[in-house]
């Protein structure tokens, strides 16, 4: 895959992939109402662990699943223009490379918290997601304009504010899209992390609760937990120097060469 400002995005696309088995409990209830065409007039659910299975028309089903993604891979890619903007601005006013360097060791630490996150080894970083929610108590109440939810428009724009729900796998990934140092840059860093959330979060709204009790399954979690922090600890090596340069390094979030 691509690079974009000095940042492998492959690495970026297959953290999003695996990690999001954490989305099919986070975001499963989200999942299930806003694909259904039965439940689309009931409100908008909160950012819980729910059960319970939807009916649904495939086709109707499969326009909603692919709005309301839209829409929350546009609000990633604004959360990861503002944050690669914002860095950028801060590193050029500092003129420190150094800042790049930790910058790096600061993206792959957080990789390893979220595969020890996924792995149930250490809930770190469920206190970001406790931050967040003082963000998402201001955003959710918007949610009431859009409702009922019934077309592509109102779909795409659920989707653009569940884009915004507190999730610390969305913030260990911003941390990279803050290295990329533009907007542009931070944009496309969580573009591809989007992307590869979408294969599971677009089955589990088509596949419903049978999908998603076979992902919330702990050996199902541990091994893409395992992999996610295989690759931070990767990267934690790169950055150390210790990697020598070679095909491995696809896989570490840092500088592409």
């Amino acid at each position: 895959m691509m690079s974009f400002h000095g940042i492998g995005l492959l690495p970026v696309f297959l953290v999003g992939l695996l990690g999001s088995v954490h989305c099919a409990g986070m975001c499963g209830g989200i999942v299930a109402a806003l694909s259904a065409p039965g439940q689309a007039r009931r409100a908008f659910p909160a950012p819980v662990r729910t059960a319970g299975a939807a009916t649904f028309a495939w086709p109707a089903a499969a326009t909603h699943v692919a709005a309301y993604n839209a829409g929350r891979l546009a609000s990633y890619a604004i959360a990861g223009a503002l944050a690669g903007g914002l860095a950028g601005g801060l590193g050029r006013l500092a003129g420190l490379p150094v800042l790049q360097v930790a910058g790096y060791w600061a993206a792959n630490l957080m990789l390893v918290a979220l595969g020890l996150y996924l792995i149930d080894a250490w809930r770190g970083l469920a206190w970001l997601e406790r931050g967040g929610r003082v963000l998402w108590r201001r955003v959710a109440p918007m949610l009431a304009v859009l409702k009922p939810f019934d077309s592509p428009g109102r779909l795409f724009a659920a989707g653009a504010l569940w884009g915004w729900l507190p999730c610390g796998m969305v913030y260990s990934v911003l941390v990279t899209a803050m290295l990329s140092g533009s907007a542009p840059g931070g944009a496309a860093v969580m573009l591809a992390f989007g992307l590869g959330t979408l294969p599971m979060l677009a089955a589990i709204g088509m596949a419903g609760v049978r999908l998603r009790t076979v992902l919330q399954l702990r050996a199902v979690r541990a091994a893409c937990g395992l992999l996610v922090l295989g690759f931070g600890l990767l990267g934690l090596w790169r950055a150390s120097g210790g990697l020598p340069a070679g095909a491995a390094e696809l896989l570490c979030i840092g500088a592409a060469q």
